[in-house]
C-alpha cells in the first residue's frame, strides 16, 4: 500500500506539539533569568551544573541520530513511525552547538587542567598535568576538537535530514541508498567523536583518572536517553491522530525490547568498567569508585543499580508491558530521570566529597530542557509525522488488521 492510496490519513503534527513548544520556551525562559543569576551569584555551582544539564540534553539529541542511523541500516516500521521524533530531536544540533559556549567560558572553573600549575598544591598531579597540558589538554585543542565534533556532528544531521525531507513528495527518488550509504561511516563517526567528546569534556574534570571503556559508557546512555525520550513522545502523540493510527502494539514492543537491550548494555559497560578497575587495583584508577562511594555518594550509586538497572529490567522482561504505551511511557520517563542522575553522579564528585544537590543542579539542567525542548517540538511540527512517499512507509500506514499480531 502506498501513502498515495491513504489520502484520508492527515500526517500533519497534531496542534498541541505547537502549544508544548510555546509552553517549553516559557519554562525555559523563567529557568534561563534564575540561572543567569546563579551564573553571577555562585559561578561555580553554575558551571558544573551547566555541564550537567548540557550533556542530558546532548544525549538526547545525539542519541537520536545514532538511533536513526540503525534504523537506516536495518529497515523496519519501528523505526519509520518515530523516525520524524528523531530527527526533530537530531536537528537540535545547531542549538546545542550554541549551548556549548558557556562550557568554553567557563572552562578555568571546571577544569584543573585549564588553571594555572603553580595554583595546584599536590605535587604528583602538578607534575601530570606539565606533561599532558603540553600535548593534549589545551585550551586551543579543547575548542578546536569541540568545533571537529560538532561540525561532524551537524554534517550527518544537515544530511540526513535532507534527504528525509524529500520523501513528503510523490516525486522524490528512492533515497534508501544514500541513508545506507552515509548511516554505516556515520554510525563509526559518531562512536570516535563522541568517546573523545566524553574524555574532553566529563573525563578530564578529573585529569589523573582514566578509563578506556568511559566513552562507550556515555554512548550507550545517551541511545537510551534517545530512545526513551521517543517513546515519551509517542504517547503525548498517540492521544490524537495520525499517531493514534499508525502507532501499532508491534511497534510499541520493539521500541521496549530497544529499551530492554540499551539498559543491558548500559549495565554491561558499568559493571565492565568497575570489574577492571577493582582487578588492577591501580590508585590512578580506583580513585574514581573511592569519591563516588564515600561521602553519600554511595546512595546514589546503589540506586543507579537498583532502579537503573534491576528494577528496569525485570519490569522490561514482560511482554504485555512492552505492548502497552501507556504503561512503557511512565517507564521511559523514569529511565531519563535516572540518565540525569548518573550524569550527576559521574559529573558532580570531581567537586565535592560529600554529596550535595545545589540550587543549580536543578534549576540549569531545567532552563537548558526548557529552551531545547522548545526547538525540539518546533522541529516536530514543521514536518509531517510520517516520510509519506519514503519506501517503508506502507509498513506504518497499512491498518493494523494486516499486521502481526
Amino acid at each position: 500500500m502506498s501513502a498515495a492510496a491513504t489520502p484520508h490519513l492527515d500526517l500533519t503534527a497534531p496542534e498541541v506539539v505547537k502549544k508544548i513548544s510555546q509552553r517549553s520556551l516559557v519554562i525555559g525562559a523563567v529557568f534561563s533569568v534564575i540561572a543567569v543569576a546563579l551564573a553571577f551569584i555562585r559561578p561555580g555551582e553554575f558551571y558544573r551544573a551547566y555541564l550537567l544539564g548540557f550533556m542530558c540534553w546532548l544525549g538526547v539529541a545525539l542519541g537520536s541520530m545514532a538511533i536513526l542511523m540503525i534504523r537506516h541500516l536495518t529497515g523496519g516500521g519501528w523505526g519509520t513511525v518515530i523516525r520524524r521524533i528523531l530527527g526533530a530531536a537530531m536537528r537540535t544540533l545547531p542549538l546545542l552547538a550554541v549551548l556549548f559556549i558557556p562550557v568554553i567560558l567557563g572552562i578555568r572553573r571546571l577544569y584543573i587542567w585549564a588553571q594555572p600549575l603553580e595554583n595546584i598544591q599536590d605535587k604528583h598531579l602538578r607534575e601530570h598535568l606539565k606533561q599532558i597540558t603540553q600535548t593534549y589538554l589545551t585550551w586551543n585543542g579543547f575548542v578546536i576538537r569541540a568545533v571537529f565534533y560538532f561540525a561532524v556532528w551537524n554534517l550527518l544531521s544537515f544530511l540526513l535530514s535532507k534527504w528525509s525531507k524529500q520523501t513528503d513528495s510523490p516525486t522524490t527518488p528512492d533515497n534508501s541508498g544514500r541513508f545506507k550509504a552515509v548511516s554505516g561511516p556515520g554510525l563509526i563517526l559518531y562512536g570516535f567523536t563522541i568517546s573523545f567528546a566524553a574524555i574532553d569534556w566529563v573525563m578530564s574534570l578529573d585529569p589523573s583518572w582514566v578509563s578506556t571503556i568511559f566513552g562507550l559508557i556515555i554512548l550507550i546512555g545517551e541511545v537510551l536517553s534517545a530512545m526513551c525520550f521517543a517513546v515519551a513522545v509517542e504517547r503525548i502523540l498517540f492521544n490524537y491522530k495520525p499517531m493514534s493510527e499508525m502507532l501499532k502494539p508491534d511497534f510499541v514492543h520493539d521500541h521496549g525490547k530497544w529499551m530492554l537491550v540499551f539498559t543491558m548494555v548500559w549495565a554491561y559497560f558499568n559493571f565492565s568498567q568497575w570489574l577492571i578497575i577493582w582487578a588492577g587495583n591501580l590508585p590512578a584508577e580506583i580513585t574514581f569508585y573511592l569519591r563516588r562511594i564515600n561521602g553519600g555518594w554511595g546512595t546514589i550509586g546503589m540506586i543507579l543499580v537498583l532502579f537503573g538497572f534491576v528494577i528496569p529490567f525485570a519490569t522490561l522482561l514482560s511482554r504485555p508491558f512492552k505492548r502497552d504505551i501507556r504503561r512503557l511511557a511512565w517507564l521511559a520517563i523514569w529511565l531519563l530521570l535516572i540518565r540525569y542522575l548518573d550524569l550527576f553522579w559521574i559529573i558532580e564528585p570531581n567537586f565535592s566529597k560529600n554529596l550535595t544537590v545545589t540550587l543549580a543542579d536543578i534549576v540549569v539542567p531545567i532552563a537548558i530542557g526548557g529552551v531545547w525542548l522548545w526547538y525540539f517540538f518546533r522541529n516536530l511540527a514543521s514536518l509531517p509525522l510520517l516520510p509519506a512517499y519514503d519506501t517503508d512507509a506502507h509498513e506504518v500506514l497499512q491498518p493494523a488488521h494486516e499486521t502481526h499480531a
